[in-house]
């Protein structure tokens, strides 16, 4: 399987289709490959790439992987379009993967054709969302201690619950553990969702992202979770939103956002 050496780290990479690109970002914990199906669905619009952020799957982390900031992942991005010789992309971020789109297009506008964001964890849009994510990074931290995998299973069971993750086939239980070194170095950095020094984006920055971009919140997501989405749509100049039924792990291929990207990619 294709890998690219960008922004010093080997990443693991998928590429579905052909045309122009749409590039898939990942959440905390998670691979590319749960994405697969998506990607699929995704590739008939064009060249769907979806790839494990770095120290997730079979991507590597630089060594020591004490801490990796926002700058980082969103590097890792642009170097990933640099490396497979993409200009731009249609970019589809879910959760912490929609916080770094949502970034990539604010910081590198020339490589956002459009963006999807999928429930991003900006979880500094108000003071309740703020102690929130401050309580859940807390309790991360105390789950972990020793061992990382715990932190993955941590986030999971406390953002969606004990049941969610007891409902997850073994193996996906696993992939995810497996994460949980990358879920601490996220911790531990800046500008991540859960980092003490979260990403603000204030009212200007949010207004000079003038691109087509498509918000997507989910009926029974946590309300922490589904507060960005009206901040974003009021600061964001090409926004629209749409809510569909499920929790947070949206689709990446629903039919809304399918039919956003058809727009872009085909016109």
């Amino acid at each position: 399987m294709p890998s690219a050496v960008a922004n010093g780290v080997d990443l693991y990479y998928e590429a579905h289709g052909h045309g122009p690109v749409i590039l898939g970002i990942h959440g905390s914990p998670s691979s590319a490959v749960l994405w697969e199906p998506a990607a699929v669905r995704l590739g008939a619009l064009g060249t769907c790439v979806v790839y494990d952020r770095r120290g997730y799957g079979r991507s590597s982390a630089p060594e020591p992987f004490e801490a990796t900031d926002l700058d980082d992942q969103v590097a890792d991005a642009a170097a990933l379009l640099d490396r497979l010789g993409a200009e731009s992309a249609v970019v589809v971020g879910r959760s912490t993967g929609g916080l770094i789109a949502l970034e990539l297009a604010h910081s590198r506008p020339q490589r956002v054709d459009g963006l999807v964001l999928l429930e991003p964890a900006l979880f500094t849009v108000d003071g309740d969302t703020r102690a929130w994510a401050a309580e859940l990074r807390a309790k991360v931290l105390a789950a972990s201690g020793d061992d990382p995998a715990q932190a993955a299973e941590a986030v999971v069971r406390v953002v969606l619950g004990d049941e969610t993750w007891d409902r997850l086939d073994a193996g996906v239980r696993d992939l995810l553990r497996a994460g949980g070194r990358a879920v601490l170095a996220e911790i531990r950095g800046r500008g991540l969702d859960l980092s003490a020094a979260p990403l603000e984006l204030p009212s200007d920055d949010l207004a000079a992202i003038d691109v087509p971009t498509l918000l997507v919140s989910a009926s029974d997501s946590p309300a922490p979770l589904r507060r960005v989405i009206p901040r974003l749509a009021g600061g964001l100049p090409r926004a629209s939103a749409a809510v569909v039924s499920g929790g947070h792990l949206i689709d990446p291929a629903h039919p809304v956002v399918l039919e956003f990207v058809r727009r872009i990619t085909l016109a």
